[in-house]
């Protein structure tokens, strides 16, 4: 019993280090090819589809855009996504065309499982991290592509919108 005494007035007796968390800049630094993400394309909400039969968009190069997601039981994927679908989170795909072979960035405000698919097939990624810090991005992955129609599958998002870019950097 005396020990413990012992050791709680030496915890008691020991200076205490606060430790503030950094503060975020104004304006995050952010790649050139993701300075978009900064401007919200206010008005304007890009619609993920349920199924693999949307129409056309493409994002490229546009403002961070909010993409109102779906419920785990309406979606109908193309390809089967590469993360087991979670029947609590929402997802949804977005039609991208690509004009020149580069590389295509996406990037995410919130935490989900991303696949670009082509021809039936899922592209590998090439890289993928978090956005700078303070910039909001939770997530970013990267792919070549060439010129063609490919789609964004989102699986597992937290909730039914996200933010998301798309860019293509040569």
């Amino acid at each position: 019993m005396g020990f413990r005494i012992v050791a709680m007035s030496l915890a008691a007796a020991l200076p205490v280090t606060v430790y503030a968390a950094p503060a975020c800049p104004a304006a995050p630094v952010l790649p050139p090819e993701l300075a978009g993400w900064a401007r919200n394309a206010f008005g304007k909400t890009i619609y993920a589809y349920g199924d693999d039969l949307g129409a056309g968009w493409s994002p490229l190069g546009a403002a961070r855009t909010e993409l109102p997601l779906h419920r785990f039981e309406s979606l109908r994927y193309g390809v089967a996504p590469g993360r087991k679908p979670d029947v609590h989170k929402f997802g949804g795909m977005i039609p991208i065309d690509v004009k020149k072979a580069g590389r295509l960035i996406v990037a995410l405000d919130a935490g989900a499982w991303i696949d670009l698919v082509r021809d039936g097939a899922v592209a590998k990624s090439v890289a993928h991290g978090h956005g700078p810090a303070c910039s909001g991005i939770r997530k970013m992955i990267e792919y070549d592509v060439a010129p063609g129609r490919y789609q964004l599958q989102i699986v597992n998002a937290p909730t039914a919108s996200i933010h998301a870019m798309a860019v293509l950097r040569d």
